[in-house]
């Protein structure tokens, strides 16, 4: 799925969803979203002299990609404290709606836009540039005390997660697993991580049993499996990378006996290497059309994608793009390039260079 590049890994997450759930509590407006505030760490070699840059850049969407978009709006406010940046956490399938409606500038998506938002966005007028920002894993996380379920294959994984799926013992799993109750925890239905996984797992996108303790904020996920020591669940990487004290990561077989590789653990590595399938995956940004017409939003993409900034992308646990994809990337950006190479499809194992340099092709 990926191309081979070199990438510094950190288990840093500089922000965090509790960190939102506090700064709304102390708002005044109280609504969904975050404001950025100038100062945080890291990256003063990417900040600038302050600007007379002003104006108010909209952003919400996907959990899983916050981190990412807070830690880049927080570093350009250094240069531009005129600029207010707001960013929700709606999930995925929330961002888009507010997004297609004309709410919000800019659309956080860990996953493709469906074809259904693709219908609403054109209802609601609204042209959207997709930009691939940076790669993630979907990390399948158990209680530490569990010392069993070291390594699911992705028939085991469905045997659980499936639509209508009655297990909830671990010795329905496998035989020689122990008679201990089985209590699942992942993302709510508005999250494209739910999206992916579901699509990777179980062959179909929002394909699950509907008896898990699930939610939007990853925190939830987080105590919920730390509490339990026969919970299992799912999440991005960079989530069990901040959490890991708490957590065990599983290993994951996807079953492919041709490639040999066996059980995997998530990782920047294993992802950098494709190895660790098929729970590995691209995540974007959705930018509208005309919000590009105004310097604020321009310059906070352009810096989005600036090769400077993939040290952001590293430092809260995610994993850069090779190069040559930055550059198609930020190309596509220049040249306003509106709509998705995906057609409203998944993107489970996908390869993502192959997708845009297809689509030059086609121009």
């Amino acid at each position: 799925m990926l191309l081979d590049f070199k990438l510094l890994n950190s288990a840093r997450l500089a922000v965090s969803i509790s960190a939102v759930a506090l700064a709304l509590g102390l708002a005044a407006c109280g609504d969904s979203s975050t404001t950025s505030e100038n100062g945080t760490n890291g990256g003063d070699e990417t900040a600038t002299e302050a600007s007379d840059l002003s104006g108010d850049v909209a952003i919400d969407g996907s959990s899983t990609v916050f981190p990412i978009t807070e830690a880049m709006a927080e570093e350009f406010q250094k240069a531009n404290p005129d600029v207010r940046i707001t960013v929700g956490v709606s999930g995925t399938g929330g961002g888009f709606k507010k997004f297609c409606a004309g709410e919000t500038d800019i659309s956080d998506a860990s996953r493709p836009i469906k074809e259904s938002e693709i219908e609403l966005c054109e209802k609601g007028g609204i042209e959207y540039v997709e930009l691939p920002v940076a790669y993630d894993a979907i990390s399948v996380v158990a209680n530490p005390d569990n010392d069993f379920a070291t390594c699911l294959t992705v028939e085991e994984l469905n045997k659980m997660w499936e639509p209508d799926s009655k297990i909830d013992n671990w010795n329905q799993v496998r035989d020689d697993f122990p008679d201990q109750k089985l209590s699942l925890y992942g993302p709510g239905t508005d999250s494209g991580t739910f999206d992916y996984f579901t699509d990777a797992i179980n062959g179909e996108e929002g394909a699950s049993r509907g008896d898990f303790t699930a939610s939007e904020d990853d925190n939830v996920v987080v105590q919920g499996v730390s509490n339990d020591e026969g919970a299992l669940g799912y999440f991005g990487l960079a989530y069990f990378e901040e959490n890991q004290d708490k957590l065990k990561a599983v290993e994951i077989d996807d079953g492919d006996a041709e490639n040999g590789d066996g059980c995997i653990a998530p990782s920047t590595e294993t992802v950098d290497d494709t190895t660790y399938q098929p729970l590995a995956r691209p995540i974007f940004i959705y930018v509208k059309k005309e919000a590009i017409a105004r310097p604020e939003v321009k310059q906070f993409v352009d810096f989005y994608l600036a090769t400077d900034s993939k040290e952001l992308v590293s430092e809260v646990g995610y994993i850069p793009m090779p190069e040559e994809i930055y550059t198609a990337v930020q190309t596509r950006f220049e040249n306003e390039k509106t709509g998705t190479v995906f057609d409203g499809g998944s993107t489970v194992g996908v390869k993502l260079k192959e997708v845009l340099v297809k689509e030059e092709k086609a121009e």
